[in-house]
């Protein structure tokens, strides 16, 4: 990993940790369920803010980079796709420090997953502009860190909860399923140019994603919208918490596959 790019995770991965420390200085909601979760996704947010607008803006200005994902990307492409690397890493020390292992097994295997990939396209230099586009998931990860964060205050039948549950639906489709299809179709198309180690690698993480993708929809779809009485969905986390009949379980959403 060039240097640069190497200073550039490691800031990255200080700026929060620096963030997590510096939230349990703060007041939190005295409304919040629990302090340790809601200060976990409040940094996953910002995040899912910083990386998923910078997506969004960088394949508006630069559109090469779906036009050769491979190869067609700025620096700075690059430079956003450390800044994920050095987050995934922080928020696995920070589940590492406030939970066991058998509680975090399954998304510190995620994080693991993400940081290996996102390192190898920092590291080669190539698939920086599929990294990029896998990015966009996060600003679908917005509207679900907005909706976690409402459920733990206690805001589940509040309108701000019914409007997140709506935008979540939507930027789902917008931003998670279409950019996911699109992924999956060039990487049919361009399978003969791609190792079969990668498209293998590639293949399977898309169909999982996708799949976790629908089902979270649908579920949301059935408990916030067509349930008299939202009843959120959060899932990935095997840690489950119940409060007023309502499971609450700790989500990440960023595709797991990077490149």
């Amino acid at each position: 990993m060039a240097s640069r790019e190497l200073l550039v995770v490691g800031a990255s991965f200080a700026a929060f940790r620096g963030l997590h420390w510096g939230l349990q200085l703060l007041p939190t909601p005295e409304t919040a369920r629990d302090l340790w979760m809601w200060r976990n996704i409040f940094v996953s947010l910002m995040h899912s803010l910083l990386s998923g607008a910078g997506a969004l803006v960088g394949l508006w200005l630069y559109p090469q980079m779906v036009i050769d994902p491979i190869h067609g990307h700025p620096s700075w492409a690059v430079v956003l796709v450390a800044v994920s690397v050095g987050y995934f890493l922080a928020d696995g020390v920070d589940m590492l420090w406030n939970q066991n292992l058998a509680q975090a097994w399954d998304l510190l295997c995620h994080h693991l997953v993400v940081v290996s990939c996102l390192s190898t396209a920092v590291l080669s230099g190539h698939f920086v502009g599929f990294a990029v586009v896998s990015l966009l998931l996060e600003l679908n990860s917005i509207c679900l860190h907005l909706r976690k964060l409402l459920l733990l205050s206690h805001k589940a039948s509040s309108l701000a909860f019914r409007i997140s549950s709506w935008a979540t639906l939507t930027t789902l489709a917008l931003f998670r399923l279409l950019p996911l299809g699109w992924m999956s179709l060039w990487l049919f198309r361009q399978r003969y140019r791609v190792s079969l180690a990668l498209v293998i690698l590639g293949g399977t993480g898309l169909v999982i994603v996708g799949s976790m993708s629908i089902s979270l929809g649908i579920r949301i779809l059935i408990r916030d919208v067509l349930q008299s009485r939202p009843h959120p969905f959060i899932s990935v986390h095997k840690e489950t918490k119940t409060y007023d009949g309502e499971t609450v379980t700790r989500n990440n959403s960023t595709l797991s596959l990077k490149n």
